[in-house]
């Protein structure tokens, strides 16, 4: 199943299948199948919410949609989890909606990163109903009175004890819930694969959704080229014109030992060192990247598809890689994995007890496209505005 994966998402990525492999080619018809099924079933769906069939829950305070127009690494929780400190250092309490999806590492991580602040967490496939529950159990700012709580809160010390604002994550095509800003995140390094739908392609809807985006996000824009960051934008403005785009990129900041999550290792000790990296994530090209620039002497990578969960084969997998490149460079090489790994299953990576095995953690950073005001005041500006329309 896992090279089945691989096998998927190779045809996704790949415009031209001439080349390809012969299970590729053998793979594409079928998957162009599915996809076309795939894709009268969203017009269907998109039909019944447009002209009302299907009600969409409207909550009673502002809500912000995190969400991709393509598969996994597109930096969607980390988004999430800067908008919510954000807030919270501007003393509102938000709460994030999540449907804590393939074991929820991203929500593990959110919790491990998030921990001890005034920011609540919902899980569970029905946001608006997780969100009652919340609601009830938290409490929220009286919806009369939100634009004199936005201009209050922005200036107040203390944080609100009452939930002010909601992050939705992974809520572009989470249709069933109402927004009022809807941010669109776009893995930079290749943003939109074949142009193809799922399963074909890794488009989940056609690019023309950047039409109900207001704000319009490219990730990992460190690590492109201007051209194709310019191209990007082309493609974006071609379908919006007026959205306001941001640039984001992952700044690493440390590592710690599996064996120890309190644990603080400096970026140094991979200087000149020998580094396997081990992901299953969204985009594995970017944290291989990131690990390159930490001045790594030689750099080997091991990728499983995004949420596998590692299982004793794995670890076996991941043993013998090392071993081979500890006999290629006579020295034991250090395993690096992401965040999402680790709190996926942080107990199955202490069997690799023989090696060093670190996890990156890293931190989001956002700049703004020419011209456009800061990313914090332009959130602000639009989520007020549109909030105040809606109701």
């Amino acid at each position: 199943m896992e090279k089945l994966r691989k096998v998927v998402k190779e045809i996704a990525y790949t415009r031209d299948h001439s080349n390809s492999p012969a299970l590729h080619r053998s793979l594409v018809p079928i998957l162009t199948l599915a996809s076309s099924f795939y894709g009268v079933a969203l017009q269907i769906r998109h039909s019944l919410y447009r002209f009302s069939f299907i009600q969409r829950h409207r909550l009673p305070i502002p809500v912000i949609s995190v969400g991709n127009l393509s598969w996994g690494g597109n930096g969607k929780t980390p988004m999430v989890e800067y908008i919510s400190q954000y807030f919270v250092d501007s003393g509102i309490s938000p709460l994030i909606l999540t449907r804590g999806y393939a074991g929820g590492d991203e929500v593990k991580m959110l919790q491990r990163h998030l921990r001890g602040g005034p920011v609540k967490i919902g899980v569970g496939a029905n946001r608006a109903a997780t969100a009652a529950l919340c609601f009830e159990k938290y409490g929220f700012v009286n919806p009369s009175s939100i634009r004199t709580f936005f201009d209050q809160s922005f200036k107040a010390k203390t944080v609100s004890e009452k939930l002010g604002v909601v992050v939705l994550d992974d809520g572009m095509q989470h249709w069933s819930l109402s927004r009022d800003l809807e941010i669109v995140m776009l893995n930079g390094l290749n943003p939109f694969g074949n142009g193809n739908l799922v399963p074909l392609g890794p488009l989940r809807e056609p690019i023309v959704a950047f039409e109900r985006a207001d704000i319009a996000v490219v990730h990992h824009v460190d690590l492109i080229t201007e051209q194709s960051l310019r191209d990007i934008e082309n493609t974006i403005k071609g379908f919006k014109k007026s959205i306001p785009i941001f640039y984001s990129k992952m700044v690493a900041k440390y590592l710690f030992d599996v064996k120890n999550g309190k644990s603080h290792v400096a970026l140094e000790a991979l200087h000149d060192a020998t580094v396997l990296c081990v992901s299953a994530i969204g985009s594995a090209d970017a944290f291989v990247k990131s690990i390159n620039m930490t001045g790594a002497c030689y750099v080997d990578r091991l990728d499983f598809s995004d949420h596998h969960f590692f299982e004793a084969q794995d670890v076996e997998t991941i043993r013998r890689r090392a071993k081979g490149l500890e006999h290629k460079s006579n020295s034991k090489p250090i395993i690096v994995v992401t965040e999402k790994d680790y709190d996926r299953d942080p107990e199955i990576l202490k069997c690799l007890h023989s090696y060093t095995v670190l996890v990156l953690c890293s931190e989001l950073q956002i700049t703004p496209f020419e011209g456009v005001d800061g990313f914090e005041s332009t959130l602000t500006r639009v989520l007020a505005a549109k909030f105040c329309v809606c109701n």
